[in-house]
């Protein structure tokens, strides 16, 4: 029956954006058709290509689809959180050429804007789910593993590399690389 649904929104919505998406990160660039991007998906063993199409699908559905359609766009959101450990929230706005480089352990807050080329890796939060968060993140931006952005409103600019275990809690500008020092103590 979720299949219906699926075909129905398929169907009858423009789907230039999610097209473009699954061009760049599923089929690397070839000639896109829905085809060609099931081929893709169906020969791929790549946890990440797995994830990005069907969340890309997910959150297409719930942004622009009827109740029914979000209903099951819920329904694969909430398969893909038990399957990858990812709860990239429905209604993210993520640009194109999204890249989870270990695709485990993340979370994104609905409330979160990110624009194109975005790399991320394992256990990063960015947003807290309970309170009202407007994190935009610019283009080209990489974070590494086990980092967190949290606060109220924070803009990461364009060309930005947040290192493994950081925290930032302000805004970033552009060309820039954030760390946070971190110190080891060895008592004996």
């Amino acid at each position: 029956m979720k299949y219906i649904h699926i075909i129905k929104f398929l169907l009858t919505h423009d789907l230039t954006h999610l097209k473009e998406c699954w061009l760049i990160e599923l089929t690397s660039g070839k000639k896109i058709s829905v085809y060609r991007v099931i081929k893709s998906y169906l020969k791929t063993r790549s946890p990440q290509k797995k994830y990005l199409f069907w969340w890309r699908l997910a959150n297409e559905i719930y942004i622009h689809g009827n109740d029914k359609q979000k209903s099951v766009a819920k329904k694969i959101q909430s398969k893909l959180i038990s399957k990858f450990g990812i709860d990239i929230m429905l209604g993210t706005k993520i640009g194109k050429n999204l890249s989870i480089a270990h695709p485990y352990s993340i979370t994104i807050n609905k409330n979160v804007i990110i624009g194109e080329n975005f790399t991320i890796h394992q256990n990063v939060t960015i947003g807290i789910s309970h309170e009202p968060t407007n994190i935009v993140i610019g283009d080209n931006v990489y974070i590494g593993a086990n980092s967190v952005i949290l606060g109220g409103r924070i803009k990461i600019g364009n060309n930005v590399k947040i290192g493994a275990m950081s925290f930032v809690n302000k805004d970033v500008p552009d060309n820039c690389t954030v760390y946070t020092q971190k110190t080891n103590t060895i008592i004996q």
